[in-house]
């Protein structure tokens, strides 16, 4: 049974055998330990109550969370990147002085942790990611397809359905030798299979996205389809772990990067942290955002619409979508924090929008 004293465990998470360090409450290292699962699962359950737990936030570390809280302990969850500084040796890195970052990592008063995912969280997000991975199937063995006819003289374009047609062209078989077409046939076949799954994992996540209020709510912004509610609602959940917006955007590393010192501020660019799926999928929607906004009657164009033309007018494409997505990140945290519903004309309640009005008035 774990020391009374104990006031934080560090554990270094692996497939099978578990580093743990014992602190107490100066920080002091109490025991060192190396359990394997079961006798892991055994060590939380002997703990004192409330407890805390370290681990960085890897592969299992949400499993194993949830079994810390069941036991009435306080799982923390530590990016890996903000764990390293707090490594003794660069030079040595191995499971005891990991252990022992961790447990000094969870004792800052000023670390950010991870917020525990539930069961459905996480198995709503194992969606997104068996998709992502059929895409990066389908277009391996498209490649593959395409290099295979390069060999042979046929050039195809770069599009799925130049593809498609070229396969189902007679013409060009019959350029092909004979002993070939099974094996193209065959990779035929499997890649349909693949975009069958990745169409069949859509209608899957928008029935997701449909049954859950907060995806619902989530879409009303232009540029939010039920792909990246979804994602975006298992992945933060109601938004209570971001204190605002911009703590949401620059999670989502839609913020730029800082190179300041003294009075001189260097701005970088976005520094791409945290979430790279969610932060591509409001990319991708600001793409459609802006399409609509340069499409747009200047007399009945929205408020937003306006400020994304702006923006275009004088900013480089690029600069254009980050923008619109991190605007995209603030206006979602709102949303799910404060469960409201899509406002275009919430602009206007801003305290120096009102301050604005008064001294209009006023003059």
């Amino acid at each position: 049974m774990a020391d009374s004293t104990t006031k934080t465990v560090g554990v270094d998470l692996a497939k099978q055998v578990f580093a743990i360090c014992e602190t107490n409450h100066g920080g002091h290292v109490i025991r060192r330990l190396e359990l394997r699962r079961d006798a892991f699962c055994h060590y939380l359950s002997q703990l004192p109550a409330a407890s805390v737990v370290a681990m960085e936030a890897c592969s299992g570390a949400h499993h194993w969370a949830r079994l810390c809280q069941r036991h009435g302990l306080i799982p923390k969850l530590i990016a890996a990147q903000l764990v390293t500084p707090f490594r003794k040796s660069a030079r040595n890195k191995n499971d005891r002085n990991d252990a022992e970052a961790i447990a000094t990592a969870a004792r800052q008063g000023n670390m950010r942790f991870v917020a525990v995912k539930d069961v459905d969280q996480q198995a709503r997000l194992c969606w997104h990611r068996v998709r992502e991975g059929y895409k990066t199937e389908s277009l391996a063995i498209s490649n593959r397809l395409r290099g295979l006819l390069a060999e042979f003289g046929l050039a195809i374009a770069q599009s799925d359905s130049a593809l498609q047609r070229a396969l189902a062209d007679d013409r060009l078989r019959a350029q092909l030798p004979s002993t070939l077409l099974p094996l193209i046939d065959d990779l035929h076949t499997h890649w349909q299979q693949v975009k069958q799954r990745i169409a069949a994992i859509d209608r899957q996540v928008a029935a997701h996205a449909k049954a859950d209020a907060r995806s619902v709510r989530a879409q009303q912004l232009v540029g939010v389809g039920p792909l990246t509610a979804d994602a975006l609602v298992a992945s933060i959940g109601n938004a209570h772990e971001f204190t605002n917006g911009r703590q949401l955007a620059a999670w989502l590393g839609l913020t730029p990067t800082q190179h300041s010192s003294g009075s001189k501020a260097h701005l970088g660019g976005i520094s791409c942290r945290g979430d790279n799926y969610l932060r591509t999928l409001l990319i991708q929607g600001a793409r459609s955002c802006l399409q609509q906004a340069k499409l747009a009657n200047p007399q009945t164009a929205t408020a937003e619409q306006i400020w994304i033309k702006s923006l275009a007018s004088r900013l480089p494409f690029g600069k254009v979508l980050v923008a619109i997505a991190n605007k995209h990140a603030r206006q979602l945290w709102a949303m799910l924090r404060r469960g409201e519903d899509y406002d275009s004309e919430a602009w206007l309640q801003h305290p120096m929008v009102q301050r604005s009005r008064k001294k209009a008035i006023a003059a």
